[in-house]
């Protein structure tokens, strides 16, 4: 099964030696972990960054069943960003496979418990002029059940620093973990009253 790798570009012109190159590299991370089904590569130039360094852009989110994992990386060439953000996602990927392929309990990993659903595409609302400019973007996602543990693990596997929501297997909601200041975690459990 060839990798599925889809490259998009923002404020940066997507050349046929930058396609080539992503395409290239990003198609060989399924020899690290064989699951990945797509990988999105997100390419972007920004102008307004403070450091010359910060202004290319490099952002790899793969997907599998089960799993998402994301790493962006700055640089002042794009390839250097691209390189260092696929050094990171490997990393990722050595470390979801250690703590998944190592045993649940039942032999199984969070891969194989995780049912096969197709994920929705993400879609994003555009400003209206009629329409006080509150909500500028939305996003809508497939919540895989998880424990609380894995919601942690997902949650820096993700790069995620301040929150993520999750479908909470043991209690059957969904909740929301966040990065408290102290660094440890807390969890929101709404209730409907």
């Amino acid at each position: 099964m060839t990798l599925q790798v889809e490259i998009y570009s923002r404020n940066l012109e997507l050349t046929e030696r930058i396609q080539d190159y992503v395409t290239k590299k990003v198609s060989r991370l399924d020899r690290y972990l064989p699951g990945i089904e797509e990988a999105r590569v997100d390419l972007a130039y920004i102008k307004s960054a403070r450091s010359l360094s910060d202004r290319q852009v490099a952002q790899l989110t793969v997907r599998g069943k089960g799993f998402i994992l994301r790493s962006e990386e700055r640089a002042d060439d794009i390839f250097a960003a691209i390189d260092t953000a696929l050094e990171k996602m490997q990393r990722r990927i050595e470390r979801y496979k250690g703590k998944h392929y190592r045993g649940r309990g039942d032999g199984k990993s969070a891969a194989e418990v995780a049912e096969d659903v197709e994920p929705e595409p993400i879609s994003e609302e555009e400003e209206s002029s009629e329409l006080p400019p509150a909500i500028v973007r939305r996003k809508r996602f497939i919540l895989t059940p998880m424990d609380e543990l894995e919601a942690i693990e997902q949650m820096s596997l993700l790069g995620h620093e301040s929150f993520f929501v999750f479908y909470n297997a043991n209690t059957n909601a969904v909740n929301v973990l966040y990065r408290r200041r102290d660094g440890m975690y807390g969890l929101i459990e709404p209730e409907i009253g």
